[in-house]
């Protein structure tokens, strides 16, 4: 596995509290960032699609179907 190198600042509090955590189970802090990252990334891009998405529909850039039409389509594709 390639592997980046990635600089981030962060506040003294959180520093402090992953340094506590890496030396009580003597892993290296950049594990716990590493996993941290890993387990949020995928919500946060879902979150920033959505957003991205809603923001399309309220400018009228992106196509939409009334509830109905899609509870009616659900119906009859057996997804009730």
């Amino acid at each position: 596995m390639s592997t980046d190198v990635l600089s981030v600042r962060l506040p003294a509090e959180i520093k402090a509290r992953l340094d506590a955590l890496a030396a009580s189970t003597g892993r290296p802090v950049a594990f716990y960032v590493r996993e941290a990252v890993v387990e949020q990334l995928a919500t946060l891009e879902y979150a920033y699609t959505l957003r991205s998405e809603a923001e399309q529909i309220r400018r009228g850039e992106a196509r939409t179907r009334p509830l109905n039409a899609v509870m009616e389509d659900g119906l009859t594709n057996g997804l009730d």
